[in-house]
Order: C-alpha cells, then structure tokens, then sequence
C-alpha cells in the first residue's frame, strides 16, 4: 500500500508541476483543466489515506497531532484549489503557493509516518489501511 500511496504522490506532484508551468506561461485553459485532474487525484489520494492508513495511524497516540496537521493540510489545499479563480492574479498566486506546500507535505508522510508505519502497525492495522484504500480507489491492492 505505501507503494501505491508513493505513486499516487509521484502523480501529483508532477501533475502539479504541469499546472505551475502552465501558469507560467499564461495557458490558463491547460492549467484548468490539469487542475480538475489534480483535485479528482486528490480526493482518492486523500480519502485513501484519511479512512485507512491515517485512521489506523491514530491508534499510537504519538502520531494524533502530525495526523492531524496533515489532514488540516489536505483542507486547506482543498479549499484553495477548489475555490482560487485561475483568470485572476491572485487567484493564481494563490494555486501556485498551494502546490507550493505539495512537496513538504508528502515528505512528511514518506520521510516520517510512513517509514514508523513499518515498525508499529500490526497485520490487522495494515489489513484495515488496505481495506479502506481499496475501498476508495475501487480495486484492489493485492492481487
């Protein structure tokens, strides 16, 4: 499942690199456009991590507060790429310092939950973790 949520990321963030260079060059159309993609991407991603592994995750106390901050980082970028208009400068600023804070966040995740994941999640945790991805994505994670 780590694999999948890496490629997931892999997928984001060079979906949002796309984005920034689109908006560098003024193709507003494009950036649209591979916006929506990014938010769809998104949503799986989030939730897939949100209802399994963070969910999961919760049950060592030590890691309630860094869930948290990075599910109120999931609702903050939510709300800025849902809601910044691409036709204003601002509203552009504002995407770009979003997809700013991707790369950070996801370190977070692989670089600090993910390798602890490893050593504290029993099979029934990760069980429940890739029960839930599956269940969001709508296939499974093994074969």
């Amino acid at each position: 499942m780590i694999k999948e949520f890496i490629a997931e990321h892999e997928a984001v963030y060079n979906l949002s690199g796309d984005i920034r260079r689109a908006l560098e060059r003024g193709e507003l159309t494009d950036a649209k456009r591979d916006l929506v993609q990014l938010q769809h991407q998104l949503v799986d991603h989030w939730a897939g991590e949100e209802q399994g592994f963070f969910a999961v995750m919760r049950d060592d106390p030590e890691c309630v507060t860094y869930i948290e901050a990075l599910e109120a980082e999931h609702r903050e970028m939510t709300v800025v790429l849902a809601t910044a208009d691409l036709a204003d400068p601002d509203g552009r600023e504002q995407v770009l310092a979003s997809l700013a804070t991707l790369w950070p966040h996801i370190e977070k995740e692989e670089d600090g939950l993910f390798p602890m994941s490893l050593t504290t999640l029993s099979g029934e945790q990760w069980d429940a973790a890739i029960a839930a991805w599956e269940h969001v994505h709508h296939r499974p994670v093994r074969p």
